[in-house]
């Protein structure tokens, strides 16, 4: 997915500039980049950190970076920032989305003279074709409502320019910004969980396609919100650091009430409850303080060295470090019954290996509880995963070996209460040989996160866009 941050401050700021764009190394392992303006003009830096941590790639840069306004970028895919050279001067870009209809809105650029640089794996770079689209803007928050209502998707961004710090939401707000403030600095943040510890007090969330400009003297509303929104649920799921709030909806909480949720609507006798590390961790403590029974730690994480298993696009890479990164303690899975709240189940493959290794380890049952339904469709609106086919997700797989058809879906199989729904759990269920199988239903879901339906995008469950 990625992540960004900007700050502007009246005094040099690459420090907050550098741990606020780290703490978004959660979202993804690709690439991470700095851009600072500063008396000498723009300067960048832009690091492989696929093999490394974002700090240690970036770290030998800081002392070339010097400025009192910068963006940086943990990006999944594409080389940022960008340097761009344009009719409003030079400025700096990051941007966090999709673009589906990336190669239709290259192709009509193309017939009007513009020319792409294509990147190191072929194809052209995103940030590059939304900078185009800014460009034929008559100003920069035109540029940017244009390059918005062009693209089919998603795109937040942030712009470095002569001008200020220009911050732009999604249209539709599928990914969330947010404005944080201390003495003398103004910073704008994915995630929350940047802002504490280098003192930022968060001001206000941008609404779905606001446009603001941020300077040293403060914030200017350059384009009003849309009244629509659809905030991407699986941030509360899955994506987000249990310490970042969006919508000012706390992550760790809302994960703690979907496990009680979970909780609350089962009845089956088990020992102990555990999570899947890390992200499921506070599912299984809202499960376990509900249901009375006691929380452990049958599987810890090493964390070091090890990225998010869904990133790589190979899937023996994704196996071997779903692997490496978890270590079973016998000793509390020896004889149990174990239920393990998961944050999703989306291939399913590494979680069938995992399950292995537990009864390895002697465990007499193991139960599964999802924090959210099954994943049926692919995401089309943020780049959460990398996978080539809608079949690689675990229901829609289910769903084919019932059918016999990749063609065929009734919508049956997204109702909870339905003869398809409990069908495709069973398939999913006896694939990774669990003793039960139980999701959650949307509604507790939706209840669980605490904004209304129509505010939430979840397509990949039930297909409503």
């Amino acid at each position: 997915m990625g992540g960004l941050f900007g700050v502007v401050t009246r005094e040099d700021c690459i420090q907050d500039l550098f741990f606020g764009t780290d703490y978004h190394s959660h979202l993804g392992t690709k690439r991470g980049g700095l851009a600072v303006k500063g008396s000498d003009g723009l300067k960048s830096a832009i690091r492989n950190i696929e093999n490394a941590q974002f700090k240690s790639k970036l770290e030998d840069d800081l002392p070339k970076l010097h400025g009192n306004m910068g963006i940086g970028v943990i990006s999944d895919y594409e080389d940022q920032p960008l340097i761009i050279g344009s009719h409003f001067g030079t400025y700096a870009i990051v941007t966090v989305g999709r673009i589906n209809n990336l190669d239709e809105l290259a192709a009509k650029a193309s017939r009007k003279g513009v020319h792409f640089s294509e990147m190191s794996r072929g194809g052209i770079n995103p940030t590059e074709l939304v900078a185009t689209l800014i460009n034929e803007g008559p100003t920069f928050a035109e540029g940017i409502q244009n390059a918005q209502e062009n693209i089919d998707g998603s795109c937040t961004i942030l712009l470095l320019t002569d001008d200020g710090l220009y911050v732009a939401r999604d249209r539709l707000g599928r990914t969330p910004i947010v404005l944080g403030e201390k003495p003398g600095s103004h910073a704008a943040t994915l995630e929350t969980c940047a802002f504490p510890n280098m003192g930022y007090v968060i001001t206000r969330y941008l609404g779905p396609g606001e446009i603001v400009r941020v300077t040293e003297d403060g914030v200017e509303q350059k384009k009003a919100p849309e009244a629509r929104m659809q905030i991407c649920a699986f941030l509360w799921v899955y994506y987000g650091y249990p310490a970042t709030s969006y919508e000012g909806i706390n992550v760790e909480a809302a994960r703690n009430r979907c496990g009680a949720t979970l909780a609350r609507n089962d009845d089956v006798e088990i020992d102990i409850v555990a999570g899947i590390p890390d992200s499921g961790t506070g599912h299984a403590i809202g499960y376990a303080n509900e249901a009375g029974i006691p929380f452990r730690r049958p599987f810890v994480k090493y964390t070091p060295t090890w990225a998010r298993s869904f990133m790589p696009q190979d899937q023996g890479m994704r196996d071997l470090i779903a692997k490496m990164k978890l270590i079973p303690i016998q000793e509390l899975v020896q004889g149990q019954r174990l239920l393990f709240a998961e944050d999703s189940i989306v291939r399913g493959t590494q979680l069938k290996d995992t399950i292995q290794r537990l009864y390895d380890c002697g465990a007499k049952e193991v139960h599964m509880r999802p924090a959210c339904p099954p994943l049926v469709y692919a995401c089309k609106f943020l780049n959460f995963s990398r996978s080539r086919s809608e079949l690689d997700l675990a229901g829609r797989k289910a769903i084919h070996q019932i059918e016999g058809t990749a063609d065929k879906f009734p919508d049956e199989y997204t109702d909870p209460d339905s003869e398809e729904h409990a069908a495709m759990v069973e398939r999913i269920r006896e694939r990774l040989r669990l003793t039960s199988l139980k999701y959650q239903r949307l509604p507790d879901l939706v209840e669980a996160i605490g904004l209304p339906k129509k505010r939430l995008c979840t397509y990949c469950w039930d297909g409503a866009e």
